[in-house]
């Protein structure tokens, strides 16, 4: 299999033994296709300022890994029915969504950000990865894409990746899930401190916490959580409130 050269560059972690840990491997066209985004991704952040996760292991562990690891099954189940509707709230430098869209190719993806340099910037990288005809990009605020009719209730995998504290989130993207789909929050540490007021948020929201798992990321990159919420029934249509108020005012908060 061809060496990712970012990755053998780094130096702590040879390409097999990531692509071992995620139960797959890319095939030809999607390792050029990640290369091919590591590329974009300098260019980008060369002239925008995006992210410092770039190089090396900060891109091969921090950026790809990272946003592939919680959809592992899958990733090693190709002939499985996938969730081909997703939206990914929050994503920045196009994290995870980029990376979920060259790894699934039946995926559609909607990418959603509401900093405009950002979202320049994805734009660009789509076209160049020719992704266009499955990966839309949103310049708004996703208060307002969870009341868009576009939006609401349509997709099976809704995900934000470091984007705001977990109540807050869930009431981001639970508005967003089709029936039987589901919510998945990237978190860091998680305890039961952290597990409380989301439960509580999910109630609110007619969800509720289905799993949490975990992964050590490679290369002592330390541990990391996801979190996934199922709807029991409709969302309410007072989720979410106006653009500003999730964040000012959370679910669930004492």
């Amino acid at each position: 299999m061809p060496t990712a050269p970012g990755l053998q560059a780094a130096g702590s972690l040879q390409p097999e033994a990531l692509w071992s840990r995620l139960g797959w491997r890319p095939d030809p066209d999607q390792l050029r296709g990640f290369e091919h985004l590591q590329d974009e991704l300098r260019l980008w952040n060369g002239r925008r300022n995006l992210t410092r996760l770039v190089e090396g292991d900060d891109y091969w562990i921090s950026q790809v890994f990272d946003s592939l690891w919680p959809l592992r099954a899958l990733l090693q189940s190709p002939h499985a029915a996938e969730p081909l509707e997703m939206i990914d709230v929050g994503t920045g430098c196009g994290f995870p969504g980029l990376a979920i869209a060259l790894a699934l190719p039946r995926a559609r993806l909607t990418l959603v950000d509401s900093v405009g340099r950002k979202l320049e910037a994805v734009t660009a990288m789509v076209a160049a990865l020719g992704l266009d005809s499955r990966v839309s990009v949103r310049l708004e605020r996703v208060e307002l894409s969870g009341r868009a009719v576009e939006c609401r209730g349509r997709f099976a995998l809704a995900m934000a990746r470091a984007v705001a504290a977990a109540p807050v989130v869930a009431e981001y993207l639970v508005p967003l899930l089709a029936p039987g789909g589901q919510a998945l929050l990237y978190r860091g540490q998680w305890s039961g401190t952290d597990q409380e007021p989301l439960e509580r948020a999910a109630r609110a929201l007619k969800a509720e916490v289905s799993a949490v798992t975990s992964c050590d990321l490679p290369a002592g990159r330390g541990i990391r959580h996801a979190v996934w919420l199922s709807p029991a029934a409709p969302c309410p249509q007072a989720y979410p409130r106006a653009v500003g108020v999730p964040s000012r005012h959370p679910l669930g908060s004492s």
